[in-house]
């Protein structure tokens, strides 16, 4: 068994990684599938059994695009407000989605169920443009008119989900976007608003080697409808994984995590090198890992509540439905 990062597995009795004794069973009992591979990116599909109940949940995404859902404009660089107006539908956000326009377009900071006809509930957000602070183009200044994309790049994803620090955010939009653009042999700042994040992730170049990816990557979920997770590995090493409440919810959120791992991959790509694959040991010590540290609870709503650990193999994140018997809908694992 090949161990990165010094991970350092205690194969004996392995244990859920929650501090919620409603959910416990046991990581060896989760059925990892055989890893699909596109270059020097793998997939483990983690296929288990539903542990959260509503199937009707929509995400962030289907909800800006059906109109279901508001995110508004507040003036505030880390905070914004959202806004449930369908009648029956709650709506999960998740932590790392981006939404486009505003002012500025951001990051959203942490998991968050938004219940139907929920009012204007408060949004915590990180900028990832800088500069601008008036609409762009005929964008909509006092909303945010998409959700997309999910933020690249484990440095990234630990500025927002860790350091929580907006300084250090913008640091690692501009190296991301440094290393895009060395990676594709051009500048990937697009004239409009060369510090936004979500305008690089658009660059026509990028979209194409993207999609090449999600291409191989596609059929992967197609006869298999008991997936709930994903772990990514790129270069032989794991990168984190991001396992649901119930595959239907899995099966939304694919794309974006499909895509956004495509986009970490071509980062990483070192041509005509190759690389381990991970074995599954690996990834059980990591999972494993995610319950180690002191839990640091943060209720995000009346609904949501999140605990994150931290620890020096990785960040864990899991977010709890308070009105659905504290269900576990999301955990989120990056590695350090």
């Amino acid at each position: 068994m090949k161990l990165n990062r010094g991970i350092v597995p205690a194969l004996g009795l392995i244990a859920i990684l929650t501090s919620s004794a409603a959910a416990q069973a046991p990581v060896s009992a989760w059925n990892l599938s055989e890893p699909c591979t596109y270059r020097n990116l793998a997939v483990f599909l983690i296929r288990r059994n539903d542990t959260h109940s509503d199937k009707k949940l929509m995400t962030l995404q289907e909800a800006l695009a059906e109109k279901k859902i508001i995110v508004h404009e507040t003036g505030s660089v880390n905070e914004l407000s959202v806004e449930n107006v369908s009648r029956d539908t709650a709506v999960f956000i998740q932590a790392g989605d981006i939404v486009k326009g505003g002012r500025q377009d951001r990051v959203l900071a942490y998991d968050l169920i938004v219940p139907a006809q929920s009012g204007r509930v408060p949004l915590a957000s990180f900028c990832v443009e800088a500069g601008r602070w008036t609409e762009r183009g005929k964008e909509n200044a006092r909303q945010f008119s998409e959700s997309t994309g999910q933020l690249p790049g484990r440095a990234l994803r630990l500025a927002v989900s860790s350091a929580r620090q907006q300084g250090q955010v913008w640091e690692k939009v501009k190296e991301h976007q440094d290393r895009l653009g060395r990676r594709l042999n051009k500048n990937v700042a697009d004239p409009l608003s060369p510090s936004s994040l979500q305008l690089t992730l658009e660059d026509k170049d990028l979209q194409t080697k993207v999609q090449d990816h999600v291409t191989r990557f596609e059929k992967c979920i197609a006869d298999k409808p008991d997936v709930t997770g994903v772990v990514i590995a790129i270069n032989g090493n794991i990168e984190g994984a991001e396992v649901y409440g119930s595959a239907s919810l899995f099966r939304k959120m694919w794309p974006k995590l499909i895509r956004t791992a495509a986009v970490d991959a071509i980062v990483e790509y070192q041509p005509g090198r190759k690389y381990e694959l991970v074995d599954k040991d690996e990834i059980v010590a990591f999972l494993t890992a995610g319950s180690q540290g002191k839990p640091i609870k943060t209720e995000v709503n009346r609904r949501t509540d999140v605990l994150r650990r931290e620890n020096e193999i990785n960040v864990s994140i899991e977010t709890r439905d308070l009105r659905n018997k504290e269900a576990v809908i999301h955990r989120s694992y990056i590695a350090r």
